[in-house]
């Protein structure tokens, strides 16, 4: 009687594509396992690289987007380079000459007079030729003036402000000369003086300061004789308070 061969035995063929089939599929496992964790990985780096978006960085982008940059042009409302002044009125001046023909504010008035004083003590003589201007002065000193020498407006506001806009409407403001030299009033040769050169040195002490230096940033004429008081709250805001609308 012939002998069997076992059934469950298997074809080795078979088996070899079984076994190979295996080793094929623990591969592929293992090869997808590696991808999937790198690319776990790579997210995780990525939220790291990039923090999520808070509302204050998502409200400057907002703004950036709908908000076009804004410029402005600064107002003013300066007339050929001089500002406008209210009139100080009669109750609220004082005189700094003995005849009353000369009057400033009572604070710039006290203080110019203190100046002069103790310019005489150093031998320096410290005179004033114009101090409170109305409105009226200062229109004879702009249009008839104007006229008489044959000037265009410009040219007029160079050495004269227009009525409104002199700083002498405010009762601050005093035009200064050397009472030893006369001639050099009112002239650029003043700055050469002995009352200049004093008040450089000493006009800050009592809280004057000169309106109109060279250069200066308002584009007016250089006028070594024309000095200013900024010694309190009223005085100080009337030059020097911002004027942009």
């Amino acid at each position: 009687m012939p002998s069997r061969e076992p059934q469950n035995r298997r074809d080795p063929s078979t088996l070899g594509i079984v076994i190979i089939g295996s080793l094929v599929g623990v591969v592929a496992i293992a090869v997808g396992s590696i991808s999937w964790f790198t690319w776990q990985a790579s997210q995780v780096q990525l939220l790291e690289v990039v923090p999520e978006a808070t509302e204050e960085t998502k409200s400057s982008v907002t703004k950036a987007i709908i908000s076009p940059a804004k410029t402005t042009t600064p107002a003013t409302d300066a007339l050929l380079k001089h500002f406008p002044y209210s009139e100080a009125t009669g109750s609220e001046l004082a005189p700094i000459v003995a005849d009353g023909s000369l009057k400033l504010r009572k604070a710039a008035a006290a203080e110019f007079l203190a100046m002069v004083d103790a310019a005489r003590m150093e031998g320096v003589n410290l005179v004033p030729i114009s101090g409170f201007r109305s409105l009226a002065d200062q229109e004879y000193l702009f249009f008839q003036i104007k006229a008489q020498r044959g000037q265009v407006s410009t040219e007029r506001s160079e050495v004269s402000a227009p009525p409104g806009y002199s700083e002498h409407h405010t009762g601050y403001a005093v035009d200064i000369g050397d009472g030893n030299v006369p001639a050099t009033h009112l002239s650029h040769n003043f700055e050469r003086t002995a009352a200049f050169k004093w008040l450089q040195a000493n006009a800050a002490y009592f809280s004057f300061e000169l309106s109109f230096p060279r250069n200066n940033p308002q584009g007016v004429s250089y006028e070594p004789w024309h000095w200013r008081f900024t010694g309190d709250r009223h005085s100080l805001e009337t030059f020097y308070k911002d004027r942009q609308k």
